[in-house]
């Protein structure tokens, strides 16, 4: 496969530190710090779709997500960094003063449409219905999928892979475990191991699309990359592994149990996990890798999504 070419966003490669909890050894991959203002795996992915969109001299990006999506407030940043504006689709009422990515986006003072959950639910056709009246001004606009998950953005996680075997031993290991919301980082994970060869199982703790929903997403991801990239996917879906459960009160709400482990963790460490993404798989992690034999021997992945904590700061102190 030839590489498409890419823009220098991500402060990579990011560390795999060994990390101590409740008396249990483990590893995790601090995609955290891959910067633009803390994105986290974002900044992967946006590498390659900015870099496509410069190539077509686009002045607007348009993209879509939750009203608190951390992957809107990474692209509006990183997008005005090489000069195009970004126009946000997102369910929810606006508010004079933001909270969260919320703050960020009106801080630099991006265009939002805000939609009811009925109309978000076609906000593909919206953009696209929206593009056409932009293009008639002589705009020209690239959209980005929510999470920026396509066979292109997917690349930056096709890379991820690579860049661990150069950092560790990955015949050591059986497999990484991750919070999937959309989920190109799962589909580029997985075409990363079978074209570097390593037979992990790649544990998926859905947050946002029940299991089936998103098996067929990252099923459609992979099957685009293949045909756009040439590649023979083979059977590469079979290594996924579903953990469901985590997110029953729904995306961006936290029981309980989940706040008290990520207030420990982060006492503990000093790693903040957000609520929505990253604290719900950890605690999937820590309820099923967490025992001897199976942690060290599973990496687990931190995705970022720090400002989905302030969000809902009083329920930290309530606990």
């Amino acid at each position: 496969m030839i590489k498409p070419a890419k823009l220098k966003l991500a402060d990579i490669p990011t560390p795999i530190q060994e990390v101590e909890f409740d008396g249990k050894k483990f590893f995790m991959k601090r995609d955290d710090f891959t910067g633009i203002e803390l994105s986290g795996n974002k900044a992967r992915k946006l590498e390659y779709l900015l870099y496509e969109a410069q190539s077509i001299n686009a002045d607007y990006i348009f993209t879509c997500g939750g009203k608190q999506s951390n992957h809107v407030r990474a692209t509006a940043l990183a997008a005005i960094s090489k000069g195009m504006k970004t126009k946000a689709f997102l369910p929810g009422k606006k508010h004079r003063t933001g909270d969260g990515n919320q703050f960020f986006l009106q801080l630099i003072n991006t265009e939002t449409m805000m939609l009811t959950m009925e109309e978000y639910a076609g906000v593909n056709k919206l953009m696209s219905a929206e593009k056409e009246k932009f293009e008639k001004e002589g705009k020209k606009v690239y959209i980005i999928p929510e999470g920026g998950s396509s066979e292109l953005g997917i690349w930056g996680y096709v890379n991820f892979v690579d860049e661990i075997s150069n950092q560790i031993d990955t015949s050591w290991f059986d497999g990484i475990v991750l919070a999937a919301g959309t989920d190109g980082t799962a589909a580029g994970i997985l075409i990363g191991l079978a074209t570097n060869n390593i037979n992990w199982k790649v544990h998926i703790v859905n947050v946002l699309y029940n299991p089936s929903i998103l098996q067929d997403k990252i099923e459609k991801m992979i099957n685009g990359f293949a045909g756009r990239f040439g590649l023979d996917a083979g059977n590469i879906i079979n290594r996924l592994e579903f953990h469901n459960g985590y997110s029953s009160l729904g995306y961006n709400r936290m029981s309980f149990e989940n706040v008290s482990l990520v207030k420990r963790f982060a006492q503990s460490s000093g790693i903040i996990l957000d609520p929505v993404y990253t604290g719900k798989a950890f605690k999937c992690y820590n309820d099923e890798f967490l025992v001897p034999g199976k942690s060290e021997k599973n990496l687990f992945l931190h995705t970022g999504g720090i400002f989905g904590a302030m969000i809902k700061s009083s329920n930290y102190f309530a606990v």
